[in-house]
């Protein structure tokens, strides 16, 4: 279980993007955040990943405080293009990261092959990145972090920079990956529909210094398809639901506020859910 408490990071220069932000995901779901853009979701990935040290409040696995990069955690950000070593095979950028862990060339590879047959790219193994379109190099970043079997996944905008079809095609593969692989994935979006489609649950937060304003059970089918789920009155429902939470308008029956929280309570307001970058206001980190 992860298990945050009142996190909190002000960057150099003063600008706070997190404030005393409390969220506990228990092992095995798939979580949505999202929220107005800038509002901090990119700063609280960040910090969950070891990427930048937290200001303030505490982060937790299983009981044990988190200090620098958990090693059983893989992060998967939107832009694949500055995540993959154009110079090495599809095969050698999945098993890149397994070489923390030691084993031989061989079982790597091996372990590299099956996370690339698990996102249908196991004829691309040999071929370079700059050989394959946008969507299948982001196929690439996924089973990278596949193969390292970690047991939490981040995923900042990861389909951000896809068409439309493929944007579909990538969130039903998370959704097979989370299935099978039973981890934890934290998944930031500015896309509500997604957030609805691929979640257990949607967090909403506010605008910055963000904190959670609403958290939304989503009572969806486990297994969804693209037509029919999101055809769906309850689909509808919380689609509706998100937007105006993250619009900052009032609640719809149904769907129960964080401790604390109500529709009176920290707004969302803002830019609306746009598909653009949330950069909290500090540059992408090019790692994956």
């Amino acid at each position: 279980m992860l298990r945050i408490t009142g996190l909190t990071h002000t960057y150099t220069g003063g600008h706070t993007a997190l404030d005393g932000l409390d969220l506990t995901v228990p092992d095995g779901q798939l979580l949505s955040i999202v929220g107005p853009s800038g509002c901090g979701k990119s700063t609280l990935l960040r910090c969950i990943a070891g990427l930048i040290r937290p200001t303030g409040g505490t982060l937790e696995m299983d009981g044990a405080p988190v200090d620098g990069v958990p090693d059983d955690l893989a992060v998967v950000f939107q832009d694949y293009s500055r995540s993959l070593f154009p110079w090495l095979t599809v095969r050698d950028n999945v098993a890149m990261p397994l070489r923390r862990r030691g084993g031989s060339r061989a079982e790597r590879r091996a372990a590299a092959d099956e996370a690339l047959e698990s996102v249908g790219l196991h004829d691309a193994a040999r071929k370079y990145p700059w050989q394959l379109s946008g969507g299948m190099q982001q196929r690439v970043s996924i089973a990278r972090a596949l193969a390292y079997r970690p047991r939490l996944m981040l995923m900042d905008e990861p389909f951000g920079s896809v068409d439309a079809q493929t944007r579909e095609d990538l969130e039903d593969l998370v959704l097979g990956v989370h299935r099978t692989g039973k981890m934890t994935i934290l998944l930031v979006t500015h896309d509500i529909d997604e957030s609805v489609y691929v979640g257990d649950r949607v967090v909403v937060l506010n605008r910055s210094p963000a904190r959670v304003h609403a958290d939304i059970p989503v009572g969806l089918p486990a297994s969804r398809d693209q037509i029919e789920t999101r055809g769906l009155p309850e689909f509808v429902r919380l689609r509706a639901e998100v937007g105006r939470l993250v619009r900052g308008g009032a609640r719809v029956p149904g769907a129960a506020p964080a401790d604390g929280l109500t529709a009176d309570g920290p707004t969302a307001d803002g830019p609306a859910a746009d598909g653009g970058p949330d950069p909290d206001g500090e540059p992408e980190t090019g790692a994956g």
